[in-house]
């Protein structure tokens, strides 16, 4: 059943209407689950002065966001939907950041990086080049709750997770479908995602794609080091990214941890087509990459 959206965000203009959907949620060990409850209960738990305006707020809210069971009333999935992106203040807050002090390198020049976060999008950028390296929303909820530390890591840590859900097929935002291809940027590649659904999309560097694909991890562990040390503004100069061919694309990634090399080629639906490792011998030319031949 498809409904027209804006007599769906009407019906919940009323603060009553809202303290109903709060009333039908709990949270449990951290998570916003859905609750049963009775008419008298429900009535109780709102401002409302008379059963007769409840009944009236809750038969606005019937069908879209609550329905009625055999023990009472319970959220529908949109219901539980608006009661969770309100407690994160997906719909009600706006975040500015100072600048924070990123602890890495630029990635085009070596110098000082900064996030700044404006509108709850965050942005690292040089002050030595004056250039972004990149902007990238980030949940209200996220500057909410992480001081400035904590910010970054759990920034990267969000990103990183969206990029490999866009790659296997899935909009991080809503679950659709998404359209993936590695297409070319001012002689650049950059992999690039759209949801079939929502429209939530993203573009980045041919090298995120891959930071946890199983061969990556392994090399990083291997030589006790965690490839998730490596983030997103800048996975480090060991990584290099090599166009192969341009019809088809075909996108070789290489990436050295001491003697050993990785070489993954990714194709123009972003889908990993074939890993090579090598081992070079450490006498050889520190000029010597077969990522790069």
């Amino acid at each position: 059943m498809t409904g027209d959206p804006s007599e769906a965000f009407a019906r919940l203009g009323d603060a009553t209407r809202m303290e109903i959907l709060d009333a039908l949620a709990a949270v449990d060990e951290g998570c916003v689950r859905r609750v049963t409850r009775g008419f008298t209960d429900l009535f109780e738990a709102t401002d409302a002065e008379t059963t007769a305006g409840f009944s009236y707020h809750l038969r606005q809210l019937r069908d879209e966001y609550v329905e009625e069971v055999e023990d009472g009333y319970r959220l529908t999935y949109a219901g539980l939907a608006v009661v969770r992106e309100t407690a994160a203040g997906t719909f009600t807050e706006r975040f500015d950041h100072d600048p924070i002090s990123v602890p890495d390198p630029c990635p085009f020049c070596e110098g000082a990086l900064v996030a700044t976060g404006e509108d709850n999008v965050l942005t690292v950028a040089c002050d030595d080049c004056d250039r972004d390296v990149l902007a990238l929303p980030f949940p209200p909820g996220g500057h909410a709750t992480h001081d400035d530390e904590a910010l970054l890591d759990a920034f990267d840590r969000h990103h990183r997770h969206r990029v490999q859900v866009f790659r296997e097929g899935s909009c991080p935002e809503c679950g659709g479908a998404t359209d993936r291809a590695v297409e070319m940027s001012d002689e650049r590649p950059r992999a690039t995602f759209e949801c079939t659904a929502c429209g939530d999309g993203l573009r980045c560097p041919v090298a995120l794609t891959v930071l946890e694909h199983p061969a990556v991890v392994s090399l990083y562990h291997e030589h006790g080091e965690d490839v998730r040390d490596h983030p997103v503004w800048n996975v480090g100069p060991e990584w290099t990214e090599t166009v192969l061919s341009e019809e088809p694309v075909c996108v070789r990634v290489g990436v050295r941890v001491g003697e050993d090399h990785l070489a993954v080629l990714v194709g123009e639906d972003c889908s990993v087509v074939h890993t090579e490792r090598t081992t070079v011998d450490p006498q050889e030319s520190e000029a010597a990459d077969p990522t790069a031949a």
